[in-house]
């Protein structure tokens, strides 16, 4: 992957991530606020219904303002202008909160005006056990009452939480998203600087490799030139076997180079007016020493109305020469290639067809892949490393061509190069 591209996914990533964690956080303290509101207003409202029951019966009147104080957020004080019985006001606060649906915790205090204090009442829970250990007893004054009673929930805090469940598994969902998303990109950075460790250490190779191929071919042309040489079989055939063997290690080193340009975008195509027909001729004549060692032939059917075409010739005649070894190589006995131009839907065509092994449906699709091969289980008659056809086919993306093969199991393949005019 592209530096700017995964820059871009980075980039985008944050913004939507922060985009949708500033959302989501605007709603759930909004819930929470109007949680709270909620709480506020069903306690108003309970608390209101028990101090009139109070006051019913002790036949006193209710203050028309200031009955109930909010004095922080879960403590409140109700003024009611009487003396208050500690059965009658647990029974009351019980029963107001349970018709609102307020099931939580609470605990009570009444002010004695013998004593000026806060005489603590109970503390009454929803689960029974261990609740004198939940108490806190910490319900203060509020001077400006005289007969008033304080009501405080400690537990408002989970309730509210309770009411947001679904709010707060959604932000737990979010939260969890956002860490895999960033531990994907760390596992791509990471492997984008492996990558590019292993590109490099092979560019660095291949490089190295090219001055004593170069060495080598001298020496093997000086030999097969030697009349001594010349003169012994074994040694002019051992000479002409070093000198091939070292002409398809600089083509792999080559294709090896070609790739690494193409992945750094750094390789240029040089396109001119090609006569097609020409270079086929010509790789098909370089191949003839193979084909004869294989006790194979080429037949070519040119049909095309001008066999013109604006290409890199460079790389057009590696893509012809890629195409016809692995026809080649690939084939049983006595290869059979077939090689057609034609014209179809305004375009050129370049068919070149084989009888070889053929390639199965499920691996067809994948051939064009970097470093792909045919799996042969055991077997690896045919040497490679998986780049001639991830190079064909980046070559003709490059021209705006299209490639496609067509494969039967056991009978040959045929690809098939379509050239836009």
């Amino acid at each position: 992957m592209k530096n700017n591209v995964i820059q871009r996914v980075i980039i985008l990533g944050a913004i939507a991530i922060i985009g949708i964690l500033g959302i989501q956080s605007y709603w759930l303290i909004k819930s929470w606020n109007l949680s709270d509101e909620d709480f506020h207003q069903r306690v108003h409202i309970s608390l209101r219904h028990v101090a009139q029951s109070l006051s019913v019966i002790n036949d006193s009147e209710l203050p028309t303002i200031d009955l109930i104080k909010r004095v922080s957020s879960n403590y409140y004080v109700v003024n009611i202008n009487s003396k208050i019985d500690a059965n009658d006001l647990e029974y009351y606060l019980i029963k107001e909160f349970q018709a609102l649906s307020l099931n939580t915790d609470f605990e009570y205090a009444i002010h004695s005006c013998e004593t000026s204090e806060m005489v603590y009442g109970n503390y009454c829970g929803y689960a029974d056990s261990q609740l004198e250990n939940k108490a806190d007893g910490d319900l203060p004054k509020y001077d400006e009452f005289i007969y008033y009673f304080g009501v405080k929930f400690p537990s408002k805090t989970q309730y509210l939480f309770g009411r947001m469940q679904v709010s707060m598994i959604l932000f737990g969902i979010l939260l969890m998203t956002i860490f895999f998303f960033a531990y994907a990109i760390y596992v791509i950075l990471s492997q984008k600087r492996l990558s590019e460790l292993q590109n490099d250490f092979i560019n660095n190779m291949t490089h190295e490799f090219k001055t004593p191929i170069a060495t080598i071919k001298l020496s093997s042309d000086v030999f097969l030139k030697n009349d001594l040489i010349q003169g012994d079989k074994r040694l002019f055939k051992y000479a002409k076997i070093i000198k091939a063997q070292n002409e398809r290690l600089n083509k792999q080193v080559e294709k090896v180079l070609q790739i690494a340009k193409m992945e750094k975008n750094s390789f240029t195509i040089k396109k001119e007016r090609l006569d097609i027909h020409e270079l086929i001729e010509n790789v098909v004549n370089s191949m003839e020493p193979t084909l004869a060692e294989s006790n194979g032939k080429i037949e070519v059917d040119f049909k095309l109305k001008s066999p013109f075409i604006n290409a890199d010739r460079f790389h057009t005649l590696n893509i012809l020469h890629n195409l016809i070894d692995n026809a080649i190589k690939y084939s049983k006995v006595n290869p059979h290639i077939i090689i057609k131009t034609y014209n179809e839907n305004n375009c050129t065509i370049i068919s070149i067809q084989d009888n070889g092994i053929g390639v199965g449906k499920d691996n067809l699709t994948k051939i064009f892949d970097k470093f792909y091969r045919v799996p042969t289980g055991n077997v690896h008659n045919v040497k490679g490393f998986g780049l001639g056809l991830f190079y064909v086919k980046n070559i003709c993306n490059a021209h705006d061509w299209e490639i496609s093969a067509h494969s039967t199991l056991g009978e040959g393949t045929t690809f098939k190069i379509v050239i836009k005019c």
